[in-house]
């Protein structure tokens, strides 16, 4: 007997903050990473800048290649995040990132 592996795949993100900064980050479940954050107990970053609304995703089939990405992003300073984020094929233009906050 065959056992299929299913993948999960890990999901790279950025938030916009109430006031105007962005958050980056990973996670499996972005749903429930995203509903942390909403309710303060999701990174202390978003704790004191509190989100507004998530508008970026990007999905990768390991946790190192989200990281990695994660990483690429937060180095980036806020001109080039927006940038990213208004980009037309951003896939967070999806009804997902409108149901997704506020929670």
């Amino acid at each position: 007997m065959h056992k299929e592996l299913l993948i999960v795949p890990y999901y790279v993100y950025v938030i916009l903050c109430e006031d105007g900064s962005y958050y980056t980050g990973y996670a499996k479940d972005i749903y429930s990473r995203v509903k942390r954050h909403v309710r303060g107990i999701g990174a202390r970053y978003t704790k004191l800048h509190r989100p507004k609304r998530l508008v970026y995703i990007e999905e990768f089939d390991t946790r190192t290649e989200a990281m990695r990405r994660e990483r690429q992003i937060k180095k980036l300073g806020h001109d080039d995040k927006h940038k990213l984020v208004s980009r037309a094929d951003n896939p967070c233009d999806s009804l997902f990132c409108e149901l997704s906050m506020p929670f």
